[in-house]
């Protein structure tokens, strides 16, 4: 569920209200009790968290990867002198 920000543009109260995107505005503030509440435009928060997803779950062993990333036997050719430049 989403956590909006609000503040009272009237005694300048901050809050935050987890609220679902089909709910209605919070208009009321719960200190002066006017009907000032303002929601605010906030970056959203993405936290990724434990001993990490990548390792765990998209990651191949050490020794798949080493296997994989093995150089070539074939030397490069020097100063372009083969027929591959």
């Amino acid at each position: 569920m989403p956590t909006y920000e609000y503040v009272c543009k009237d005694c300048g109260h901050h809050l935050s209200a987890e609220q679902r995107m089909s709910d209605a505005r919070l208009t009321d503030c719960p200190v002066c009790g006017k009907p000032g509440l303002e929601r605010q435009l906030s970056a959203g928060a993405f936290a990724l968290k434990g001993s990490g997803w990548y390792e765990t779950d998209f990651k191949g062993s050490k020794s798949n990867a080493t296997k994989s990333e093995a150089p070539s036997a074939a030397p490069a050719c020097p100063g372009g002198s083969c027929a591959c430049h």
